[in-house]
């Protein structure tokens, strides 16, 4: 695993340029008070220089991005002839938290506004039920969906995670033209009857999101298998893990991290062996296998760059921990966020940040370099609180602000990531009371979609106010993507292109 993917040549380069120095752990020394909180899924993506370069070429307009430019201002991070690869890598959104796995897209910058009858481009109905996020590259979305044979309209979106008996599915990817919505190519990966059920209510057999770097579109299905697609459609390899046993039958749901040619996937349950596994994008040969003593664990993994290697960085009930990239061994290890480990972490300022929110309340903020061994009660746990974290929504890391949700609710706190002292706590989002996806961010905004069909827009900054409120017919599990002056929206029944008139 020797070469440097675009994505960390230039995410080394906003590490360099935003990392803070030593902070303080424990309590906040303005307010006195102790401090704690929570996460949801993340994996991330690299290309080669061709790839790169083809994607640049594509002709869709681009809109300028300071953040971008500043992103590429840091000569020290880059090899001088991979900068204009970098910037063509992060015009896309190829895994559920965007380009930098953070939540944001530096080069983004999408409508403020939009309703049925305004700056929707495009809407069409998906067959099936998921709550993957989108994904883009180039002139495709790619998306997965899990069809009940021999149902269709409204009754194939309909949560069947509780019926019985439990009809046959079929198991879909879906490649849809960027540009007009309509299917370039669809493949059904497998059909099976599920061997579990999944959420009563809120359930689906495709709650994971796929990810692409412009050359492998890779479907994962878990139990049902993963499947690793060129962007034409054409199967590349297929394998099969087994069957996950998840407690209570709550349903799967992690989405796997993708780094240079290693794919790398957490196996958490509760009927057979805990592990996490590194597969070879090119051909699914197993890299390396590392048991672990965990049960359901829906996070994705994050990869990291630490003191000149790769990390990666899983959270869970037990413990949170560090594993090499390249050998799977555990370079740390701290204590676990709290049951259900849902949120998937985030990294900046030479930090990781962890949480969730079920049964408990936990957030820690982990400093990266050195970090060795056992971490518990040492500064490297830099900051932690104890409460108001997310259950199912994932945090956003926007420049140095890490915004989070409480449980499922539309509470909303930022808190200052280098030094954990909040800007606010606990805001009200009134228009969106209810919230599974994630929050993203771009252009100085952040969007938040509700399960009621309401995407809020609010101003990035320490301060709260909102920018508008967003109505469509339609309501929103799966966390938005950002590409250019577009941003794409999953719902229950329609994918949405939303983009300026």
């Amino acid at each position: 695993m020797t070469a440097r993917p675009l994505f960390w040549i230039l995410a080394l380069a906003i590490l360099a340029a935003t990392s803070s120095g030593v902070l303080v752990h424990g309590t906040s020394k303005d307010t006195g008070e102790s401090t704690g909180t929570r996460s949801h899924k993340a994996g991330l993506l690299s290309t080669d220089p061709a790839t790169a370069a083809s994607a640049a070429a594509l002709p869709i307009s681009a809109p300028s991005a300071p953040s971008a430019a500043s992103a590429l201002s840091a000569p020290s991070a880059f090899p001088a002839a991979s900068a204009s690869q970098a910037a063509a890598h992060l015009r896309w959104w190829g895994q559920w938290r965007g380009p930098l796995a953070t939540g944001v897209s530096p080069t983004a910058n999408p409508p403020v506004e939009w309703s049925e009858s305004k700056n929707v481009r495009w809407k069409v109905e998906v067959p099936g039920r998921g709550s993957g996020s989108p994904v883009v590259w180039g002139d495709k979305v790619f998306l997965t969906s899990a069809v009940p044979v021999g149902a269709s309209g409204k009754a194939s979106h309909a949560p069947l995670g509780g019926h019985t008996p439990r009809p046959p599915h079929e198991f879909k990817v879906f490649a849809f033209d960027r540009r007009t919505g309509k299917i370039a190519w669809e493949r059904v990966a497998h059909t099976q009857v599920p061997h579990e059920q999944s959420h009563q209510d809120n359930g689906t057999w495709a709650s994971q999101s796929a990810l692409t770097d412009g050359e492998h579109v890779i479907a994962y299905f878990e139990s049902f298998g993963i499947y690793v697609y060129d962007v034409n459609g054409t199967l590349v390899w297929k394998k099969d893990l087994g069957d996950k046993g998840m407690r209570n039958e709550f349903g799967e749901g992690s989405t796997p991290a993708l780094f240079g040619n290693t794919i790398v996937i957490v196996w958490d349950h509760i009927t057979g062996p805990s592990f996490i596994v590194a597969l070879d994008k090119r051909n699914g040969n197993e890299l390396w296998r590392t048991s672990r003593d965990e049960i359901d664990t829906w996070a994705t993994p994050l990869v990291v760059p630490v003191d000149g290697r790769h990390q990666v960085v899983v959270p869970a009930m037990n413990k949170v921990r560090a594993y090499d990239l390249e050998t799977g061994k555990v370079v740390w290890e701290a204590p676990g966020t709290t049951m259900n480990a849902i949120p998937s972490p985030v990294a900046g300022h030479g930090m990781a940040f962890l949480m969730s929110g079920f049964r408990g309340n936990n957030l820690k903020a982990i400093r990266l370099s050195g970090a060795k061994g056992d971490l518990a009660g040492t500064p490297a746990i830099v900051w932690e609180i104890n409460r108001d974290t997310p259950y199912v929504p994932s945090p956003l890391l926007y420049d140095d602000i890490l915004y989070f949700l409480k449980t499922n609710n539309g509470l909303l706190s930022a808190f200052h990531a280098p030094t954990g002292k909040p800007h606010y706590q606990l805001q009200r989002l009134d228009k969106v009371p209810n919230v599974f996806s994630s929050p993203v961010g771009a252009a100085g905004r952040v969007y938040l979609a509700g399960r009621e069909g309401t995407t809020l827009v609010f101003k990035h900054g320490p301060t709260f106010e909102v920018l508008a409120e967003n109505v469509l017919n339609d309501g929103f599990d799966a966390s938005p993507a950002l590409v250019e002056g577009e941003i794409f929206l999953r719902g229950y029944e329609f994918l949405y292109c939303i983009a300026a008139s």
